[in-house]
């Protein structure tokens, strides 16, 4: 077994090196790991793999205690339209249409039929916020409400979990199941509520004061796998009581912390979940149904886009419906949790798992290009006249500032100015941006500012100031070259990356301006044009 561990680790560590340069998320990396250890290295799957799944199912738990710990009563109430109103109308009627599907067009019995449609109504959650953080997308509008309606899939895999458990016992009548669930969910939730209530916050008070890392984050493994197991031991998953432990914990102030020391875990084990779900694939039966794999693909890929656009087109413009669609188009990691289960409680025919776990990890491996090509893709699907001011009288700025680059700097320094109620207009040649920032109300055209014609479009004769703000070396010369024939009057600042940058231009350009980038930049070169009184 420890053998069986190492080389996973080994494999897993190299397979992630390679993907990530390709910009593909971790977990694929994972589920290829799986496929390699079983195919490629021929360890059976039924005789190495069970100690594996018995440490993977708490991958899942600890995935499911740090959502209870992001599980807010107060950020539910603050985004309540965008994860009660748009979440709950995309995954109930995602739910339906799937159902229909599964139950009518495929006969699928009602049983099965209703746990794909659950699995299949949730997008990828890891994955999605994983990259809107990363650029920096999230508190965009079309992130927002992303966001909202992933709120609300995260919600809901818990009575999808408490659903399964319910289908997977057949010797009660329906009535008696059900008021036997409700008995024992009550029962735990009132069991774990008095511990979080009376007893949690003196324990972790004494664990705190003991000044000792090892403790402290034992005490929360202690709490989480006792959580699960209590969960158990009363027919629930071991998802559930770690979901509710989260949600006790995330009203203490420990919760932070709790959620740092414990993220290491998650991941870790969570890998290793995705591990076994590789060890799963039977390429005999992609090999036998790889066109109904790839038909299912785009058939959920055009359902989900179509219901999320719909939605969201109520009460937003065409890009951002469009761009909400693209973020959660995919099939996300909790349809694997669910088939995994499924199966697990022989719920699903293996053959119709198999087809769509695999059309679920198609899904998830395209999600990544999919997000970080998103503007690109909606602007093939819209077009990149769907703002609401494409017009900006440009001869009308005078004794202004223009702002040459609009992208993370330039934002920063137009809403300063902005605020400031100084007249502005800025050039930038990325359309996505420009588009961004019409909606927004900022005053952006799309052009090149290394050609004359648009700087002259911007009266850059009549401007007061010129800021540079955009990072390409070879641009950056040319248009310092232009504005010392066409901005005489102008003060001329100039950010650049390094100081052997500032170096250069700073000989070929005496009288400019030039600032090293740094978090500040944007504030400290509006401020200094206040100063000095040459804008107002």
């Amino acid at each position: 077994m420890l053998e069986i561990i190492v080389l996973t680790i080994f494999i897993a560590t190299i397979t992630n090196l390679v993907l990530t340069r390709f910009h593909i998320p971790t977990i694929i990396g994972y589920i290829a790991t799986g496929v390699i250890i079983t195919y490629v290295l021929e360890l059976s799957h039924e005789s190495n793999s069970k100690e594996l799944h018995t440490i993977a199912e708490f991958g899942i738990v600890f995935l499911m205690f740090t959502i209870g710990l992001e599980f807010s009563i107060r950020h539910l109430v603050k985004m309540r339209k965008e994860v009660f109103l748009f979440g709950g109308l995309q995954v109930g009627l995602s739910m339906l249409t799937f159902f229909l599907l599964s139950h009518y067009l495929f006969s699928i019995d009602v049983k099965s039929s209703v746990i794909i449609s659950a699995a299949l109504a949730l997008s990828s959650t890891a994955i999605v916020l994983k990259i809107l953080n990363s650029n920096r997308d999230i508190n965009k509008e079309y992130g927002r409400r992303s966001l909202g309606i992933l709120i609300f899939q995260d919600i809901m895999v818990i009575p999808i979990l408490l659903m399964i458990t319910i289908f997977s016992i057949n010797d009660l009548s329906l009535g008696t199941l059900l008021w036997k669930t409700a008995l024992d969910a009550l029962i735990l939730f009132a069991m774990l509520w008095a511990f979080g209530k009376f007893i949690l916050e003196p324990f972790f008070n004494e664990v705190v004061k003991s000044n000792s890392d090892e403790i402290f984050i034992g005490s929360i493994l202690f709490l989480v796998i006792g959580a699960s197991a209590l969960a158990h031991s009363l027919g629930f998953t071991y998802s559930l009581g770690a979901f509710i432990a989260g949600m006790i914990i995330s009203e203490t102030r420990y919760k932070h912390q709790v959620e740092a020391d414990l993220i290491p875990f998650r991941d870790l084990l969570l890998g290793i979940f995705f591990i076994t779900v590789g060890m799963q694939i039977n390429f005999t039966v992609i090999a036998t149904h790889y066109l109904t794999i790839l038909g299912l693909l785009l058939l959920f890929t055009v359902i989900k886009m179509a219901i999320i656009y719909l939605l969201v087109r109520r009460v937003a413009i065409k890009r951002v419906s469009v761009k909400t669609a693209l973020a959660l188009f995919q099939l996300g990691e909790f349809g694997l949790v669910v088939f995994e289960l499924a199966n697990a409680k022989n719920l699903l025919d293996p053959t119709i798992s198999q087809v769509l776990i695999v059309t679920i990890i198609l899904s998830m491996i395209l999600t990544p290009f999919v997000l970080r090509n998103i503007a690109f893709l909606t602007d093939a699907i819209v077009g990149t006249q769907d703002i609401e001011a494409t017009s900006i009288q440009t001869k009308q700025f005078k004794h202004h500032v223009a702002v040459l680059g609009y992208g993370r700097l330039g934002r920063k320094i137009c809403e300063k100015l902005a605020r400031q109620e100084v007249s502005y207009i800025a050039i930038e040649s990325n359309m996505h941006n420009v588009l961004e920032a019409q909606r927004e109300g900022r005053n952006v055209i799309f052009g090149n500012a290394s050609k004359k014609t648009i700087l002259e479009s911007i009266n850059i004769r009549e401007a007061m100031a010129v800021i540079v703000a955009f990072d390409n070396s070879e641009k950056l010369h040319l248009v310092c070259d232009i504005l010392r024939s066409m901005a005489l009057e102008a003060r001329i600042i100039i950010k650049v990356d390094n100081f052997k940058e500032k170096e250069e231009l700073q000989k070929e350009f005496p009288n400019y301006e030039i600032v090293v980038g740094t978090e500040q930049v944007a504030r400290g070169m509006v401020d200094s044009m206040l100063k000095c009184d040459l804008v107002y």
